[in-house]
């Protein structure tokens, strides 16, 4: 660590690291604190934990390295795979499929690998415009191998997804014995996790147009859950952060 310090300008070029006054120390300090906390930390707590003199470098930091946790060349996710759709934000009384232009809420797209005989694999979130044939299309393609079977409810926005190369599992609810929690209980069940985190980690106050951010973070976090070691949490993040191009803080708040 110590001779990477005294080679900053080789190791920052090109990265998250680029155009920041903090130090690299301070980076390094930051990347073992997120990786090292199980639920993860807010700007807040980052701040008082490093010392930092202001609260927008501490949001700054957390930002720049989030961005670090997907890596762009990820492989899909495959074999049986749950996909459905939340809303995600604040209180909103309208329960459509694609809010009204003034609803606090974002649409989340989520997607769950099925093992068997039980539990779940990786998945994928990514905040969608609306609930629509091709927004859904788009993150399937994006986020999911052809050949897998998808299984998905009785929407007719998934109702295309063969041409595609997917094979469809429909599950109709209307009229079901068992509840949707039930029959479709992947994505139930992280749909539940990630509302959760939003609320306990981060008390909720995420703003829908950095929404992205977060939940590259929570799918870090989850598709890593099972890791017995934080230096190998904290290596793969610094190794993809190096790989990351840098951001400024206007380009992060404009996002």
């Amino acid at each position: 660590m110590c001779r990477l310090c005294r080679h900053q300008s080789s190791v920052t070029a090109g990265t998250i690291f680029e155009k920041t006054r903090t130090p690299l120390s301070s980076w390094f300090a930051a990347a073992w604190y997120i990786t090292s906390q199980k639920n993860g930390v807010s700007a807040l707590g980052l701040q008082g934990i490093l010392g930092l003199g202001s609260y927008e470098t501490a949001w700054m930091m957390l930002h720049r390295l989030r961005r670090a946790m997907v890596h762009p060349e990820r492989n899909k996710l495959s074999g049986i795979v749950e996909v459905d759709e939340t809303y995600v934000g604040g209180r909103d009384e309208r329960k459509t499929r694609a809010p009204h232009p003034d609803s606090k809420k974002s649409i989340v797209a989520i997607a769950v690998e099925l093992q068997e005989p039980k539990g779940f694999g990786r998945i994928r979130l990514r905040r969608i415009e609306n609930a629509s044939k091709s927004s859904l299309e788009q993150f399937i393609c994006d986020s999911i191998e052809p050949g897998s079977i998808v299984q998905t409810d009785g929407s007719p926005a998934y109702g295309s997804i063969h041409n595609h190369g997917y094979k469809r599992n429909k599950v109709v609810q209307l009229g079901a014995e068992n509840p949707a929690h039930v029959t479709l209980a992947g994505v139930h069940r992280i749909a539940s996790l990630l509302k959760r985190w939003l609320m306990g980690t981060h008390q909720g106050s995420v703003r829908p147009e950095q929404l992205d951010s977060y939940l590259d973070e929570y799918m870090f976090r989850f598709n890593r859950r099972t890791s017995r070691s934080r230096g190998l949490l904290f290596f793969r993040l610094l190794e993809q952060a190096v790989r990351t191009p840098p951001v400024t803080y206007q380009e992060i708040t404009r996002s």
